[in-house]
C-alpha cells in the first residue's frame, strides 16, 4: 500500500523503519545495513526526508544521527499508515478472515510509537466475533518480536455496545485515549 503511494523504494524502507520504532535514533551507516540500501540513496532520501520536515537530524562527533520528527503536521497519518503497513497491524489485516469478523482493531498511541504504558493500559483492542486462539498466535508472535508482553482486549459487539452504554471506565479510557485504527471507522467507535 506504501508502495502505492511513495515511489521510491529506499524512502518506503526508511519511512518503514523510523515509524516502526518512533523513539529510535540512527546514524546513515546504520540504516544502510538495516535497510540493506546503497550509502548513495540512502542519505539522498535522507536529505529529502529531513528537508520536507519528516525527519530531524544532529551531528554528533563525525556521524549526523536522524529521528522521526513528531512535529511534522503529517506525523500522525503517516504512523496509522505504517502501523497498518508493518508488525502486528500487517499481519491482522492480511489474516482478517481467519481471525474471524473485525468491527474494530485499535491500537494504543503508546503500542504504536513503541513507547512504555502503564500496567493496566490496553494495548490492542479488538472487537467482533473473534477466533481466540488465532488472535493468540499473532499476539504471541509480536511479544516475541518486541520483547514485551502486549495487552489486547478482545469483546464481542454485543459486550462493546453494552459497555459503551454503561460508560464502562475500562472501555472509556481506551475510547478516550490516543489510538490508531487499523481496521474499522474511529467516528462509529466513540459515538
Amino acid at each position: 500500500m506504501l508502495d502505492d503511494i511513495v515511489v521510491s523504494r529506499v524512502r518506503v524502507k526508511l519511512l518503514d523503519l523510523f515509524y516502526s520504532a518512533s523513539t529510535e535514533i540512527y546514524h546513515v551507516r546504520d540504516l544502510v545495513r538495516k535497510i540493506d540500501e546503497e550509502i548513495n540513496a540512502v542519505r539522498r532520501e535522507l536529505l529529502h526526508l529531513e528537508t520536507v520536515g519528516i525527519l530531524k537530524k544532529e551531528p554528533r562527533g563525525n556521524r549526523l544521527y536522524y529521528w522521526v520528527n513528531p512535529h511534522y503536521p503529517l506525523y500522525f497519518e503517516l504512523l496509522q499508515i505504517i502501523t497498518k503497513e508493518t508488525g502486528l497491524g500487517e499481519r491482522i489485516i492480511k489474516n482478517r478472515n481467519r481471525i474471524g469478523k473485525i468491527a474494530y482493531c485499535v491500537f494504543s498511541g503508546k503500542f504504536s510509537r513503541r513507547k512504555e504504558r502503564k500496567e493496566e493500559e490496553v494495548d490492542v483492542l479488538i472487537v467482533g466475533d473473534i477466533l481466540m486462539p488465532e488472535v493468540s498466535a499473532l499476539i504471541k508472535a509480536e511479544e516475541e518480536k518486541r520483547g514485551r508482553e502486549i495487552n489486547y482486549t478482545v469483546m464481542t459487539n454485543e459486550e462493546f455496545e453494552f459497555r459503551k452504554k454503561r460508560r464502562d471506565p475500562f472501555l472509556l479510557s481506551i475510547l478516550a485515549g490516543s489510538k490508531v485504527m487499523v481496521i474499522g471507522d474511529e467516528g462509529e467507535l466513540v459515538s
